[in-house]
């Protein structure tokens, strides 16, 4: 891959994303606020809802947290704890393997219930199929990277696509640091930029409403009405 693509794709793309990010949350929360929601459609169909987002959303938990862990957290933190790479590659493998595996499971079952209950695919809006396409993508091209990455022969992301990662946000751009990354883990961040891209646009923006009000409005009392025969 050339330089000036390389420029492009890691050091121009990310700030173009992050643009469209912000910028389509904040016009979303202007122009439709009655919009941001999850859409819930449990009241259409239950069971299968269920088992999906139970896989999905426990998954999805588990992997942003190794994210965190991997590309946040500094690789000098875990040399100061006597982590060694082997040791945080075997961790992560342990840990990211199940955990995309159970979220693949639930995009799957979450994905069959849209297109096999008459009610919710009828429902079901260009945005939401948007999401779980996305979401798909890049939860199967992360684990691919993650099998692929099984030996790491001697690639360690926590010192190439970690601090490039980090590095935009401080505004100290680093796209050199992506040039000897394997394909896989760019495919997998392209597939990112694409998700981030739609996300505002999308039932994805419930992901930053915080009910906090919740905690302290009053209790809503129902009474059961009891008709005379």
């Amino acid at each position: 891959m050339n330089a000036s693509l390389e420029w492009i794709l890691w050091g121009v793309l990310p700030y173009i994303v992050l643009t469209i990010f912000i910028g389509g949350h904040i016009y979303r929360y202007q122009k439709d606020q009655f919009g941001w929601s999850t859409k819930s459609s449990e009241f259409l169909e239950k069971k299968q809802l269920r088992y999906g987002s139970m896989f999905f959303h426990w998954g999805i938990l588990f992997v942003l947290g190794g994210h965190f862990l991997g590309i946040l957290v500094p690789v000098s933190f875990y040399n100061g704890l006597g982590v060694s790479e082997h040791q945080y590659h075997i961790m992560a493998l342990a840990f990211g393997i199940p955990a995309g595996i159970a979220v693949v499971i639930g995009l799957v079952l979450l994905s069959y219930r849209r297109l096999t209950v008459a009610r919710i695919k009828k429902t079901t809006s260009k945005g939401d199929w948007a999401v779980l396409f996305f979401l798909l993508i890049v939860v199967l091209s992360g684990l691919t990277a993650t099998f692929m990455n099984v030996d790491s022969h001697g690639f360690d992301y926590r010192t190439t696509i970690a601090p490039w990662f980090r590095g935009i946000f401080i505004f100290r751009i680093e796209p050199h640091l992506m040039a000897e990354v394997p394909i896989w883990f760019k495919i997998h961040l392209i597939a990112n930029y694409a998700f981030a891209s739609i996300w505002p646009f999308t039932r994805m923006v419930h992901v930053f409403s915080f009910p906090l009000r919740y905690l302290s409005r009053s209790y809503v009392i129902y009474k059961k009405q009891i008709r005379k025969a």
